[in-house]
């Protein structure tokens, strides 16, 4: 956990002595919020004066910034995470697969993937088939046409960040655990290795470290979201495909998204909760 900075604190003023002499030492500094309140106060006085009606609109009151969320020094219990996917707007071009990689250190090996990306092939009859070419890092290759194919589409796939994690439950050790905001993360100090939460995973999110030898998989960038960043896939993709932001209670990105869209999760039928929501999501996506 990333601890909150604490506030910083200006200098104090020189006590003055109690048989009233003068004070010694540097001359005190005004206080910021008494500053504040006087120039309201003054605006507020000649509002009055000019006989003008008072609006609360009318005089600007200072007000700290609570800065974008996620930002240092927000309370993360505040803020309930989850990612969108336009799947329309996905071209298959395996830059959010590169820029997650690079930005977490993932190897670059076959089957270690935080995030992938898959081709769903549709055939008049209605049966899919589905290829992610080394996790579609470099693209696809062009499909030959086919009478016989009725669409094709592309679906990324990552974490689902459940808000019922089966992982959570399975982990004997408690390395894996959900954060206040909602991000299931995986403690390597404390992992041991026994792959029963990749084992768990519905969704096939999980890998295993083939050098620190321990489960790893998404985590939202979570440093990068406490700084009041967007995770890296987020970043990268020229089309705009993903959307990362809060989904409850907030006029974000993320909630319009998920209320102006006909959005569906994976398997929703376990009961998971996962909080990754696809638009225009075909039923043949697994």
């Amino acid at each position: 956990m990333i601890p909150d900075p604490t506030v910083p604190t200006g200098p104090g003023l020189t006590p003055a002595p109690s048989d009233g002499a003068e004070p010694t030492g540097s001359a005190p500094q005004p206080n910021p919020e008494e500053v504040n309140r006087r120039e309201f106060v003054h605006s507020l006085a000649a509002a009055c004066a000019s006989g003008l009606p008072l609006w609360l609109g009318a005089i600007r009151v200072p007000a700290q910034d609570p800065g974008p969320p996620g930002a240092p020094g927000q309370d993360a219990a505040d803020h309930w995470y989850g990612m969108g996917v336009d799947i329309s707007k996905c071209i298959g071009c395996g830059r959010c697969v590169y820029a997650c990689k690079v930005e977490n250190d993932v190897p670059m090996e076959p089957g270690c993937f935080n995030t992938w990306v898959e081709r769903y092939v549709i055939d008049t009859k209605g049966e899919a088939v589905v290829d992610s070419p080394d996790g579609g890092i470099a693209g696809f290759p062009s499909a030959p046409l086919d009478p016989n194919v009725r669409k094709t589409f592309f679906v990324p796939k990552l974490c689902n960040h459940c808000a019922k994690p089966p992982c959570v439950q399975v982990c004997p050790v408690g390395a894996t655990f959900i954060t206040p905001d909602g991000v299931v993360l995986v403690d390597e100090d404390y992992c041991i290795g026994c792959r029963y939460c990749i084992q768990a995973c519905p969704y096939g999110a999980r890998w295993f470290h083939p050098t620190k030898h321990v489960a790893a998989k998404c985590t939202f960038c979570y440093h990068r979201v406490r700084q009041g960043l967007r995770p890296a896939c987020v970043e990268a993709c020229p089309t705009g495909a993903r959307i990362f932001g809060e989904i409850e209670g907030r006029a974000t990105p993320l909630a319009r998204f998920v209320r102006f869209n006909d959005t569906q999760v994976l398997k929703p039928n376990l009961n998971t909760r996962p909080k990754v929501y696809y638009a225009k999501l075909d039923m043949e996506v697994r």
